[in-house]
């Protein structure tokens, strides 16, 4: 006598415990969605709202889609931001939203540990794919993973313990990215680090010389730097990369940012012709702006030097690595940008409004630079040549480098309704990441706005000056 097959299990919530209360995510964001910024203060980082309050960053958004936030009043927001980038398709793409409820629909075996899921294989295929040069994925959570992931390959496929990076560079806040992080001020107080060097973004001449020393696994590099927008000089990559292999180190292209059409191309560093990095890390837009997810992209060699066995198989891994709802946002993500041309898109755009901006160069003073690739693109302010107007200037730089262009993201908000961001602590940049699926009709209301706040900081007066000195008292008291 045979014994019956098991029955397949009841659907969840559908026993006792399931039956017995309910959970309705509308009826508790009803409830409790106009606490947000108390629950904030009282539980996560109290240091956020506090700051959002000081600027008047603290808008109550209520629902978003594209490139575009709306209030309870029905205003809307244009995103010059994109979450850092995150939202490299926009918010709410339909195809990256209609993959989702696909992958959940399907109750896939998910994450059993002891099996082999087609949809990583497929995402891997397909990043591949766009990725000339490279042979194999490993799949984290995040851009900081992705980094991690990265330099442990490194150090492991050379035997070498020491990492080179840039001055002002950013790959991330866990331990070991933070130990390539350029920035002293996310450093403080969490050393003592890994034993990584510093050198300044361009310099072969640096780069030469450490590796001379003969304990460098690599040299972890963003081709356009997202601290500033500062892209790496022409050729040197290429000579960063013969060098490094002639000394037998790897070379690391962090394209968190930067990567998946953001610059014009799919990756930033093929924008220089013969650059083949060793490993690739991305992140971010790959997401499609749902579901966390990184990616390290490296050569055959390496990857099978880190699982050179059985016993190696799981060295590195991540718990959540490889799950079946990133892998789908993933997998929708290029899809769409393969159908909807985004990198055209990324490079036509980026190319108009960049041109808009530099023309206006020429008109005001306090307008220094206009740089960068595709969109992403910095705006820099420097010292103006009038009396009236350098007074004003020395007058911020005197409390803290950075107030003018702050002074300049705050109106563009509340005047203007675009959110902007400050390019990095000390610096007067105004970086632009706007989702990757903006069009004319953005870029024209971008440059008008930009126009009338530039109107309003060389009238000399006016509130945006008034905002200045309060700022200036606000960086004084804080000394």
């Amino acid at each position: 006598m045979t014994e019956d097959a098991p029955e397949a299990p009841a659907p969840a919530g559908s026993g006792p415990a399931g039956a017995s209360r309910g959970f309705d995510l509308a009826e508790l964001l009803a409830a409790r969605g106009g606490e947000r910024y108390e629950l904030h203060s009282r539980h996560l980082n109290h240091q956020l709202p506090r700051m959002l309050r000081t600027i008047g960053f603290d808008r109550v958004y209520e629902r978003a889609e594209g490139a575009y936030f709306w209030d309870a009043d029905g205003n809307d927001y244009l995103d010059m931001l994109a979450g850092f980038g995150v939202m490299g398709l926009g918010r709410h793409h339909p195809v990256v939203r209609k993959a989702l409820h696909d992958v959940l629909d399907a109750s896939l075996a998910d994450l059993t540990r002891f099996d082999c899921q087609p949809l990583p294989g497929l995402l891997a295929e397909k990043l591949l794919a766009h990725s000339p040069h490279l042979d194999r994925v490993f799949f984290g959570n995040s851009g900081t993973e992705a980094v991690e992931t990265a330099l442990k390959f490194a150090r492991y496929a050379t035997g070498r313990p020491r990492v080179l990076y840039c001055s002002h560079a950013f790959h991330g806040l866990t331990t070991g990215s933070l130990s390539v992080n350029g920035e002293k001020g996310f450093r403080d107080g969490f050393a003592p680090l890994l034993p990584d060097t510093a050198i300044e973004l361009g310099d072969l001449d640096a780069l030469e010389r450490e590796l001379r020393r003969g304990d460098v696994a690599g040299f972890v590099v963003e081709p356009i730097q997202g601290k500033g927008v500062l892209e790496s000089p022409p050729g040197f990559l290429r000579a960063a990369q013969e060098l490094l292999h002639r000394h037998g180190a790897l070379l690391i292209a962090d394209e968190v940012q930067t990567g998946l059409g953001r610059t014009g191309d799919f990756y930033a560093y093929q924008h220089e012709a013969g650059v083949e990095p060793d490993l690739v890390c991305v992140a971010k837009a790959l997401s499609g702006g749902y579901v966390p997810v990184g990616a390290t992209l490296g050569k055959d060699w390496i990857f099978k030097k880190v699982y050179s066995s059985m016993d190696r198989v799981l060295v590195h891994s991540a718990s959540f690595g490889s799950n079946a709802q990133a892998m789908a946002a993933g997998l929708a993500v290029l899809s769409v940008m393969e159908d909807e041309q985004i990198v055209a898109n990324a490079r036509r755009t980026g190319d108009l409004l960049k041109t808009r901006l530099a023309a206006l160069t020429g008109k005001y003073e306090l307008l220094h630079d206009v740089r960068g690739r595709g969109l992403m693109i910095g705006i820099e302010f420097g010292r103006p040549a009038s009396l009236a107007l350098r007074g004003r200037w020395a007058m911020l730089q005197a409390a803290r480098k950075g107030l003018f262009a702050q002074m300049v993201v705050v109106p563009l908000l509340q005047k203007h309704r675009i959110l902007t961001q400050v390019s990095g602590d000390h610096l007067e940049v105004i970086k632009l990441i706007p989702p990757l699926t903006v069009g004319e009709k953005e870029v024209d209301r971008f440059v008008d706005a930009f126009t009338a706040v530039m109107d309003d900081a060389h009238s000399g007066g006016g509130l945006m000056w008034d905002f200045g000195r309060t700022l200036v008292k606000q960086a004084v008291a804080h000394r």
